[in-house]
């Protein structure tokens, strides 16, 4: 007995799902607003963040910092190395129906980096500094959200990025003594 859904099916699933998100866009207020959330994923809000953390907390913040930027390194590399190997093009390349709103940063969607960093970075910085679970895990979602809103990825990309980003950041954690979620 079969009991997965044939490729084809998840593939046209993943489409009519980028369609629809890719859609709302269409809006100029939805579309400004998630360009804006993308630009600032691309590392920006990351850099300004370590450096408040520093500045506001010192040596333990540096220390923090430091553990968020060798997550992003491994990240980059981890990313680079996924989207060389699978080479998945980008939704509106692959649908004329599906819009960029904005230029891609590269050529291929899988996996989402801006997701993958996003929730690296958030759990990291959350075993860090718990109380600053309001401001990152909407605007990590935001992030997510966005990469499909603006055409660039398909929602598997993203959910794959997401989970990419969530083991990445368990194994800093378990690799940086003293650090943990759960704490």
């Amino acid at each position: 007995m079969r009991t997965s859904l044939p490729r084809n099916v998840l593939r046209g699933r993943d489409t009519g799902w980028c369609l629809r998100v890719n859609r709302w866009g269409e809006w100029q207020g939805v579309r400004r607003f998630f360009a804006v959330i993308s630009r600032l994923g691309d590392g920006v809000f990351w850099y300004v963040l370590m450096g408040a953390l520093i500045v506001v907390d010192g040596l333990d913040g540096l220390a923090a910092s430091a553990h968020l930027a060798a997550t992003g390194v491994i990240a980059l590399t981890l990313y680079k190395l996924l989207k060389r190997w699978t080479r998945r093009p980008r939704p509106f390349a692959s649908d004329v129906r599906i819009r960029a709103w904005i230029a891609p940063l590269d050529e291929f969607s899988f996996p989402s980096g801006h997701t993958l960093h996003a929730v690296a970075f958030t759990v990291v910085a959350l075993a860090h500094y718990p109380v600053l679970a309001g401001l990152l895990i909407p605007f990590a979602a935001c992030v997510a959200v966005s990469r499909v809103v603006l055409g660039l990825h398909y929602p598997s990309d993203v959910l794959a990025a997401t989970a990419i980003g969530s083991a990445l950041a368990g194994l800093s954690l378990w690799l940086v003594p003293g650090v943990s979620l759960f704490a």
